[in-house]
């Protein structure tokens, strides 16, 4: 099954920064930011990536550093709020792995990001109103890419992890059987 790399998705503030992180630190797996990755490689932040050279260069960007991803092993990705829109980004998450669609109410992401200046999606924008609007635009996108779905509502960043680690298991699990029945049915190599 690919990888076995653990794609994170889902809106800004709904908790793959956090959940990546808890599972590196209970499960032992590496992690990749992707915007931290990116505003790395490029010498320049998010915002002024949007701004300077725009919102499609930095959507290519993280496309090239998913498919870079290819040559890696067992990692989980933190992927921005935009990345499941393109289909080549979620062909490729699948080819490499397992993904996990993390979910929040529009009134909680609120709470997690309010205060803070490094979303460009949102400034100018940070209320309940506009973050609903916005997550209702991509909620076709992260369900059509996701191959489970975890709510980060109420619970505690370690129950986030284990239900994460559990669930992409399972996936891995029935992946695998169903590579092996194929195999069984058509005497494939």
């Amino acid at each position: 099954m690919g990888n076995g790399h653990i794609f994170l998705i889902g809106f800004m503030g709904a908790g793959k920064s956090s959940a990546a992180r808890a599972i590196r630190n209970k499960y032992g797996m590496d992690y990749i930011e992707m915007d931290q990755q990116i505003e790395d490689e490029a010498g320049m932040s998010v915002s002024e990536i949007f701004k300077r050279i725009g919102e499609e260069e930095f959507r290519r960007m993280e496309t090239e550093l998913i498919r870079s991803l290819a040559d890696k092993e067992f990692l989980v990705i933190s992927c921005g709020g935009g990345v499941p829109v393109r289909k080549e980004n979620v062909e490729e998450m699948r080819r490499q792995g397992t993904v996990v669609y993390l979910t929040a109410s529009p009134e909680t992401v609120f709470e997690r990001v309010r205060g803070r200046h490094h979303r460009p999606l949102l400034e100018g924008n940070m209320n309940v109103d506009y973050i609903s609007g916005l997550m209702d635009k991509r909620r076709e996108a992260y369900e059509a890419a996701a191959d489970v779905r975890v709510s980060t509502e109420g619970k505690t960043v370690r129950e986030i992890a284990d239900e994460i680690m559990n669930l992409a298991g399972a996936v891995r699990e029935r992946q695998e059987s169903d590579e092996l029945e194929q195999e069984r049915l058509y005497g494939l190599d």
